[in-house]
């Protein structure tokens, strides 16, 4: 198997490249690929890992799936590429930093600046089929992901988990509370954002966790 992938999660993930169920999702995502418009783009699959090695993640932003619409995925949870509208949810996640923060709200959903200070903005499933949300679910992809988040949760320590909805709230399970910190809310879907997303500041939260532990905050805006 030949993952693109950063080192630091190829070796701590290595085992799982090879067990039978990857072998599958892939000889699936093979398959999707022959038939079907898949998102993201190969060489983006991995991009929360690539951008945010083991070593250097302080925050976990769990997601469900990938968006599903054309140019959106680019394999961070929430985010878009630069130029691509900023879809709903993102925009509920702008106006509580804007809230918590004062921070302005961006024009741009491209997270990759908060990827690069550490915060691993993962999806539990990695691939979509095109306009078909969930479409890949339980074809493996979960249980790699769960595997990375409990690998965070026992290589390292005082990392902050943010898990938004009942999705990402089940993770919570994979996660030892003892050394981790988890902050839960509802989603910040328009569906739900209004029951309790707005107003959690999980974002200032966020920071004041890592100052006490002596950890270099997050700069929330993403724009440089």
């Amino acid at each position: 198997m030949n993952p693109q992938i950063e080192e630091s999660w190829l070796e701590a993930l290595r085992d799982e490249f090879e067990k039978d169920y990857f072998k599958s999702l892939k000889s699936f995502l093979k398959e999707e690929k022959s038939n079907h418009i898949i998102y993201p783009p190969g060489n983006k699959i991995f991009t929360a890992f690539n951008l945010c090695p083991l070593n250097a993640v302080k925050v976990v932003i769990i997601g469900q799936d990938p968006y599903h619409g054309p140019g959106q995925a680019h394999g961070l949870s929430f985010s878009v590429p630069p130029g691509i509208a900023i879809p709903p949810s993102l925009r509920n996640i702008y106006k509580e930093i804007n809230e918590d923060l004062g921070i302005p709200i961006a024009k741009t959903g491209n997270l990759e600046k908060w990827a690069a200070q550490g915060v691993l903005m993962l999806n539990a499933i990695l691939t979509v089929r095109a306009n078909q949300a969930a479409s890949h679910h339980n074809r493996g992809w979960e249980r790699f992901t769960d595997t990375a988040i409990k690998t965070i949760s026992d290589l390292r320590a005082g990392i902050v988990f943010l898990l938004w909805g009942n999705f990402a709230i089940s993770k919570k399970k994979l996660i030892n509370t003892e050394k981790h910190f988890v902050l839960t809310s509802v989603h910040p879907s328009p569906l739900s954002a209004s029951r309790g997303f707005f107003g959690c500041k999980h974002f200032s939260k966020t920071n004041k966790i890592l100052r006490e532990n002596g950890i270099g905050e997050i700069d929330w805006n993403p724009v440089s």
